[in-house]
């Protein structure tokens, strides 16, 4: 008899009602989640893949004599480029070696540009 009283509340209720349709899709969670993952994907996920993509091309097209800015904030200018390890001069005669991956940004115009 409990068991009964159970199963008829949670039950649908008869008679009247209108159920499914329409309304019921455009008042149901899926489309709140289609709006919530196209704000995510364009407030977070787009700017970021575009500004990884300029990134990338900013290190792709490191040369020697470019002023850069690593990972830690040292500046230093391009002596060297060896594949995807970079030889930076950070004072007189004194050389780091780190990968491209670590170059944050680069500093205006090339060293070399600025001699001309």
């Amino acid at each position: 008899m409990f068991f009964d009283s159970i199963a008829y509340a949670m039950a649908p209720p008869s008679g009247g009602g209108e159920s499914g349709g329409l309304g019921g899709i455009l008042g149901g969670p899926l489309p709140m989640l289609v709006l919530m993952f196209a704000i995510f994907y364009f407030l977070l996920i787009r700017p970021q893949q575009k500004k990884q993509k300029l990134h990338k091309a900013m290190l792709d097209a490191l040369r020697k004599g470019d002023k850069v800015w690593t990972n830690g904030g040292i500046l230093g200018v391009i002596v060297d480029i060896d594949g995807d390890n970079l030889t930076i001069e950070i004072a007189a005669g004194v050389n780091v070696v780190i990968k491209r991956g670590f170059v944050a940004d680069k500093d205006g115009a090339s060293a070399a540009d600025n001699k001309k």
